[in-house]
């Protein structure tokens, strides 16, 4: 896969594992992308989770995406940065109508959202299961 077949693999398969680290341990989550382009990976998730002081205190992470039906698996490794916009946050919920209960309860500070940039993605399939890792920037 090249990097065009990289971003439209991801977002058409949004549910994915980001892994953080929290000390010395690994952490892992399900999420769901809101969007990979040039730009990075970008996503959303609630202030009072754990996983937003791991990131605070180390920005590197891992996410995994998986496809059963095309048997393909993409891991991307990058740096996470919070993004503080009101507009893109408004824009989220107006896309994900399932947020907008959340955000009037708790605000939109607690609404964080932040984008995976200097990404790397690996490619795995049952094919080259047994070749070296090959990461291509993306």
């Amino acid at each position: 896969m090249q990097r065009d077949d990289i971003y439209a693999f991801l977002n058409a398969h949004p549910l994915c594992y980001l892994a953080t680290i929290d000390g010395d341990r690994p952490r892992v989550r399900g999420m769901m992308l809101f969007k990979a382009d040039a730009d990075g990976l970008l996503f959303h998730a609630g202030g009072a989770k754990a996983m937003i002081q791991q990131l605070a205190a180390n920005p590197r992470v891992e996410v995994c995406f998986f496809s059963q039906q095309e048997n393909v698996q993409v891991r991307v490794s990058g740096i996470a940065e919070f993004v503080d916009d009101l507009a893109m946050k408004q824009a989220m919920v107006a896309e994900r109508p399932f947020l907008a209960p959340i955000v009037e309860r708790v605000g939109y500070e607690q609404f964080i959202v932040f984008r995976v940039t200097g990404c790397e993605a690996a490619v795995w399939t049952m094919e080259r299961n047994m070749a070296p890792t090959t990461w291509v920037t993306l």
